[in-house]
This record gives structure tokens, C-alpha cells and sequence, in this order.
């Protein structure tokens, strides 16, 4: 059973609507909080954020039959402000137990004050959340801070649009160490899979796990030792021979003993057979690949090249920034309005900036019919670009590369085109929020992982500004009064 939350105060709880946050309070969280507890004390605001939260629930769950679940209002909560604080479960878990604010922003009262979250039960529901579900909520979001700022919804929005990495939850990849993953999972796994199923040969896993650590160690230092010399020494090949070919008939043997039970009709045991069969094509892919490199002297090509083996749409990205070499991640576009909201994000997979250019902005503007002009850096110009999105937009601010005609002159020097260049760098400030809140790096697993982290942070941020416009006009009417008075 589930439900969105009780509407009805119980005995010895507090409405949220009248719930007590600091109004001069700097953090993150009174600020968040102040923004939940507007769009849950707006009826209209109310019934359409929880209009979209129903959407959560799988269409297998009976609503109103069967064991209590977690309230949809409180997955909500609790999944907003684990993004806007950067927090992981454990600390999630323990501030939803403790902290008596938001326990009151929950709907907890003094009758179950008692009341406690466990981690997966945390970790479980959060997950429930989807892209499609959380572009909905922050649809919301968004005009609801449009209204409080006083913003109609047919007035002409302005807008900003960028893109940075945001970084996958990986270790710097070498293809000796991607090797050593790729092996360890194998002996973990089949290990595993011998006592579900009772495969002979594979007691000595454990072993042979810390004989292939050794041997990876020792490639490691070797290579430490040699980093500066431009060839590899034969010492240092010799090392790196002696680790693939132990590492090779290992995985022969696991693809032997796991093809077997492909079909086993078992799904926990046919899942954990794709896995270590994934794995050991992986590592001989490596091992390929180590073998061109170290002994035939060969550049493997870039497109050949694996990043991680757990994170497989993790890239290797480059944009020349001062100190940073390159960055594991996946590029974010993101498109900003003129009051500091986030109209809509895009997760760029094998996209670059000029690619992206046109559907971001179709995309924002069937969310936001009123958007009538929009800023770019070089990076997203392309001549097809600046057709297209001229008849999209009244006013487009893509600056172009190289020397300029004297029409394109003439263009780049009008006073509205200056105007929203010189003010474009303010996404910049946006951008550093996203990844002080959340965006730097994202700890959860697979790319619908990554999608529904970055939504979900996307909508926190959100909720977070409108909570501090609320703070900063709320503080503004008390000091008034306050005057007024004296």
C-alpha cells in the first residue's frame, strides 16, 4: 500500500504548511526546506506535485491493498535533500532519523518520533525515481519560482545555455589496472557460482586472487620505476608477460565453467553467468590490447579503448581547461534562465556542444513556449546552428568563430546581442552550484543511475533557489515591519 502522504494532521503532528525554518539562515537545507514547504502549502502546487509522484509507483504495487510502503511526499523530501547536501546513505539515513526540522517537514509527529529509516530502505526507494518523472516535478518547480519573482507566463524568457562534465565514480583507467578488475570479478564471481551450483575446480579462487594482485603490484611498481623513459624495458616486459599469461587461462576456464549454465533457467544464476562471461571478454580484450602496446609497440586507437568496466558510459573528455588534462565523466548541457532557474539539462552521450545545440533548445521550448532568447559560448557554433536556431529563437546569441563578414559584424554589435554576451558568464555561477550540490561526481551505478542523479539534482537545485527567494522576501517584509514599527 501506498500513499503520497496523510493529508489529515494526525494527533501530535504539526501541518507542514505551518512547520518553523530559519528565515535568516545561510544553509542549504532551511533553504530547501523553505521551498518543499511552498509547493506542499499551495493547494493548486500541491495537487500537481503529487499528481506527478504517483507516477513513482510501479503499476504491479496496489496503492490501497497490502503492507504499509514509504509515504511518496517523503521519497520526494528526503531524495532532494541527499542531492542539494551532497550526502550519501548513510548520512541520509542519519539525518532523516535526527533531525527534528525535517522529521516535522516528513510528516512525523510526537507519536512517532520513534520512527526510523533504514538505509536500503532509503536507498531502495529513492531509486524509484525517474528522469521522465523528475523533468515533470521540475516543470513545476520552475513556474513556481517564475510566480514569486513575479515573472507572467507568457512574458519572454531569457536564457543562458552551457555545458561541463559531470564525473563518473571511477578510477583512473590504465589498461594493467581495468585487467586486474576485470580478473578480480571473474574469480569473485565464478567462486561464487561453484558453491551455488557446485563446479569443480575453482576451491583455490581466493589463491589465485591474491597470486594475480601480486602479479599486478609488481607491474605497477615496475612501470612507477620507467614512467619517464619513452621505452619499456625488458625487465618491465618480462613482469607485465608473466601477468597476462596468468591471467589468460584463467579466464579461459571461468568462460568454460560459466557457458555451461547460460540456460539454466535460474535467474539469479543466469544473470551472474553474463556477468562473468562480460568480464572475461573484457579482460582478453585487455590483454590484447596490452600485448599491441607493450610488445608490438602499437597506439591503440581511441574508439578502442575501455574506460571502466563497471561505469561502461564513462568517457574520456578533454576540454583544455587550465590544470585539468582530462576529466571521466559525461558532458551536461544545461539551460539557465535569466533568474537563476534550470529550465531543462540533456546527459550528452558521444555528443559534443554544437551537436546539442538545436534539440536543447526545441527541448526547453516545448516545456517553455514564452523562451525567446538564449546565449551560447563558440563552442556550440556551426553554420547550420545559426540557421536553426535563428528561427527558433527572436533573438540568438551564439557568437561565431574566425573573422566576421560585415554583416556578422554588424549583427555581433547591436546592443542586445553585447547585452546578453557580457551577462552569459553568469551560468558559470549556476554550474558551480550544480557541482557544489551534487554534480561533481556522481556515486550511482549505470547510466539510468546517472540520469536520475543528475534530474534529481537538477529539481533539488531548484527547489533550493526557490526556497531562498522565499527567504530573501519573507526577511525583506519582517525588516519592513520591524521599521515600520520603531
Amino acid at each position: 500500500m501506498r500513499k503520497i502522504l496523510h493529508e489529515q494532521v494526525q494527533m501530535g503532528e504539526m501541518d507542514i504548511a505551518t512547520v518553523p525554518i530559519e528565515l535568516d539562515s545561510r544553509d542549504e537545507i532551511p533553504q530547501l526546506l523553505r521551498g518543499l514547504q511552498y509547493l506542499y502549502a499551495a493547494p493548486a502546487l500541491r495537487r500537481r506535485i503529487f499528481t506527478i509522484l504517483l507516477g513513482l509507483i510501479p503499476a504491479e504495487i496496489q496503492i490501497d491493498t497490502g503492507r504499509n510502503g514509504m509515504d511518496l511526499w517523503k521519497i520526494f523530501v528526503l531524495g532532494t535533500i541527499r542531492l542539494i547536501c551532497n550526502w550519501d546513505y548513510d548520512k541520509l539515513q542519519d539525518i532523516a532519523n535526527n533531525h527534528v526540522t525535517l522529521r516535522r517537514m516528513l510528516g512525523h509527529g510526537l507519536f512517532d518520533m520513534d520512527a526510523r529509516y533504514p538505509r536500503q530502505t532509503l536507498c531502495d526507494n529513492i531509486r524509484w525515481f525517474t528522469p521522465e518523472i523528475l523533468d515533470k516535478i521540475n516543470k513545476v518547480v520552475v513556474e513556481a519560482g517564475h510566480r514569486v519573482l513575479g515573472i507572467e507566463p507568457q512574458e519572454p524568457l531569457i536564457a543562458r545555455c552551457d555545458s561541463f562534465v559531470v564525473e563518473t565514480d571511477v578510477h583512473f583507467p590504465t589498461d594493467i589496472n581495468l585487467l586486474w578488475d576485470a580478473s578480480r570479478k571473474v574469480l569473485q564471481l565464478t567462486h561464487r557460482l561453484s558453491k551455488e551450483v557446485g563446479i569443480d575446480g575453482w576451491r583455490q579462487s581466493p589463491h589465485l586472487l591474491r597470486k594475480v594482485k601480486r602479479l599486478f603490484r609488481a607491474v605497477q611498481k615496475s612501470r612507477e620505476k620507467e614512467k619517464d623513459k619513452k621505452k619499456t624495458s625488458a625487465s618491465c616486459q618480462a613482469i607485465t608477460r608473466s601477468y597476462i599469461e596468468t591471467v589468460g587461462p584463467l579466464l579461459t576456464r571461468a568462460m568454460e565453467s560459466a557457458k555451461p549454465l547460460r540456460r539454466c533457467h535460474h535467474p539469479v544464476i543466469e544473470a551472474m553467468v553474463e556477468q562473468i562471461l562480460q568480464f572475461c571478454d573484457d579482460g582478453k580484450t585487455l590483454i590484447d590490447q596490452i600485448k599491441r602496446r607493450c610488445f608490438k609497440g602499437e597506439t591503440i586507437p581511441h574508439e578502442e579503448k575501455l574506460f571502466s568496466l563497471f561505469e561502461r558510459h564513462t568517457e574520456w573528455i578533454s576540454k583544455g581547461k587550465a590544470g585539468i588534462t582530462q576529466e571521466l565523466g559525461l558532458r551536461l548541457a544545461v539551460v539557465e534562465c535569466s533568474s537563476g532557474f534550470l529550465l531543462h539539462h540533456r546527459v550528452m552521450e558521444q555528443e559534443t556542444d554544437k551537436e546539442i545545440a538545436v534539440p536543447i533548445i526545441k527541448e526547453t521550448k516545448a516545456r517553455f513556449k514564452s523562451l525567446e532568447a538564449c546565449s551560447f559560448d563558440k563552442g556550440f557554433h556551426s553554420p547550420e546552428n545559426q540557421e536553426q536556431l535563428a528561427k527558433l529563437l527572436t533573438l540568438c546569441v551564439l557568437p561565431r568563430k574566425g573573422k566576421l563578414d560585415g554583416e556578422q559584424r554588424k549583427h555581433e554589435s547591436t546592443e542586445n546581442f553585447k547585452e546578453l554576451r557580457q551577462t552569459h558568464a553568469a551560468v558559470e555561477s549556476g554550474i558551480n552550484a550544480l557541482e557544489n550540490h551534487g554534480l561533481n561526481r556522481v556515486p550511482d551505478y549505470g547510466l539510468d543511475g546517472f540520469e536520475r542523479y543528475v534530474a534529481l539534482a537538477i529539481v533539488a537545485r531548484n527547489v533550493q533557489l526557490l526556497g531562498r527567494k522565499l527567504q530573501e522576501i519573507e526577511l525583506a517584509a519582517l525588516q519592513y515591519t520591524r521599521c515600520r514599527a520603531a
